[in-house]
């Protein structure tokens, strides 16, 4: 006799997560807009999108933090108002930084999605995992590295 245990696709909650305030430069963050643009599903409650969110946009902030210093004391007092180099497309800045966020957000997910099954496939599933949240951290690594105008890698000679 064997049982089936099906998991939901679809949100349980019908209202909509309220946005995550940020620190007033940086824009807020929509827990809706992160599920949407990663198509992440309802098996990921909403409490466990809110942490990864509220942690990544904290690792964010921190490694942009010289770069707004930069900008504030230049007089801007939100990305919005950071004037964009004239080669990238208005709201390039508010992107970057959307991506960077979605992108650690979805890496700390991947990573943590291993521990929802611990069977052998779960094993399996989890060492899969490893290289698509390394993906995501490269992603945000080149998303930051696009707001401060550095190249994506730095080589060192020994």
């Amino acid at each position: 006799m064997s049982s089936f245990v099906s998991t939901g696709t679809t949100s349980t909650t019908t209202a909509e997560p309220e946005p995550i305030t940020n620190n007033g430069f940086w824009p807020d963050i929509e827990p809706d807009a992160f599920r949407d643009s990663h198509r992440l599903d309802g098996t990921i409650t909403a409490v466990r999108i809110e942490g990864a969110l509220l942690a990544a946009m904290a690792t964010v902030n921190r490694t942009l933090r010289n770069w707004q210093t930069k900008q504030t004391e230049a007089g801007y007092a939100t990305v919005d108002a950071v004037p964009v180099p004239i080669w990238q497309a208005p709201g390039v800045f508010v992107a970057l930084y959307h991506r960077a966020v979605y992108s650690t957000a979805h890496a700390s997910l991947v990573e943590r999605y291993a521990d929802y099954d611990t069977t052998n496939s779960g094993r399996e599933r989890s060492e899969s995992l490893a290289e698509p949240a390394e993906s995501y951290r490269r992603d945000a690594a080149w998303a930051i590295s696009e707001i401060e105008g550095r190249p994506h890698s730095t080589v060192e000679l020994i």
